[in-house]
């Protein structure tokens, strides 16, 4: 929001009555900020994102010794199954909250990659647990 604030601000000089209404016009600009910023996201992100430090790597090797009540069990069991990046990929991304991008970046692969890794993992997840 405060990038489109900014452009409009930048630009008022710009505006022609004639050509849009000023809600018209303004609504343009925050649009094309946020496409901008949509499509510079993910490697922002990736490049913010910091590296995986010892804490994590022993968690990620261990989720039982992380006292995480969701890693013990058959859940554990199940991950334990998956291959070491896929694993990593699903513990970051829904024990840690690390985006597709920010994977993308940690694992050095396409975004759309990523993706179908983590759903391929959480499909073999949900086999390994009895689901439907």
């Amino acid at each position: 929001m405060q990038e489109a604030y900014v452009r409009i601000w930048r630009h008022a000089g710009d505006f022609d009555a004639s050509i849009a209404s000023p809600i018209a016009w303004m609504t343009t600009i925050a649009r094309h900020a946020a496409i901008d910023t949509l499509r510079s996201g993910g490697a922002k992100i990736a490049a913010q994102s910091a590296p995986i430090d010892a804490d994590m790597a022993e968690r990620l090797a261990a989720p039982e010794a992380s006292g995480d009540p969701m890693a013990a069990g058959r859940l554990s069991d199940c991950l334990a199954k998956l291959e070491g990046d896929r694993r990593s990929m699903v513990l970051l991304a829904y024990c840690y909250g690390l985006s597709r991008e920010e994977l993308a970046g940690r694992f050095e692969r396409p975004v759309a990659t990523v993706k179908t890794i983590l759903r391929r993992s959480l499909v073999q997840l949900k086999e390994c647990l009895g689901g439907d």
